[in-house]
C-alpha cells in the first residue's frame, strides 16, 4: 500500500529536523505510542497501542533512520508485531522551506500489513493510516508551539 501526502508545520525546517530527531518528542506525537527507546544511533525500539476498525492490539518494534540529509531529507524503515498481525513500512521524508516561514514536509511511504489486520481491508487501512498521520502532524505542530 502506497501512502503520499504533505503537511505544514509553522516553524523553521531546522527546528522541524531536530523534533523528527527527537525520541521524546517523536514518542509524544505518534498515536497509540507508549514507548520509544534508542537502541543505538538512528534505531529505536517501540511499543504501540494500534486499533483498526474491531481489530486493536499492542506492537512491538524497530524504527531504523538512514539515508539523513540535514535538514532536508531522511529514510524511515518500521517493522512491527504484535497479536493483530505485522506492519512493514519504508517512509522517505523530505522537508522543504515553506512560504512564510514554516517548513512543509512531505512523506512517500510503502506499507505491508499482514494477518488479522490486513483483513479490514486496504481502504480502511488507507483512511486509518491517513487519520494518524494527520494526528501525528498536528501533534508535532503543538508540540513545536510550546
Amino acid at each position: 500500500m502506497k501512502i503520499e501526502g504533505s503537511h505544514e508545520i509553522p516553524a523553521p525546517r531546522q527546528q522541524v529536523w531536530d523534533a523528527f530527531l527527537d525520541p521524546e518528542r517523536l514518542r509524544q506525537a505518534l498515536p497509540g505510542c507508549e514507548k520509544l527507546e534508542a537502541l543505538g544511533p538512528d534505531e529505536y525500539k517501540a511499543t504501540m497501542k494500534v486499533g483498526v476498525a474491531a481489530v486493536k492490539g499492542t506492537f512491538e518494534g524497530k524504527v531504523r533512520l538512514s539515508d539523513k540529509q540535514p535538514p532536508t531529507s531522511y529514510r524511515m524503515a518500521v517493522e512491527g508485531s504484535g497479536g493483530p498481525g505485522f506492519i512493514r513500512g519504508d517512509a522517505v521524508m523530505t522537508l522543504a522551506d515553506a512560504a512564510g516561514g514554516g517548513t512543509t514536509i512531505s512523506y512517500s511511504a510503502d506499507v505491508q500489513v499482514g494477518g488479522l489486520i490486513a483483513g479490514v481491508g486496504q481502504r480502511m487501512l488507507g483512511g486509518v493510516t491517513r487519520m494518524m498521520a494527520d494526528q501525528f502532524f498536528n501533534r508535532m505542530t503543538e508540540i513545536l508551539a510550546q
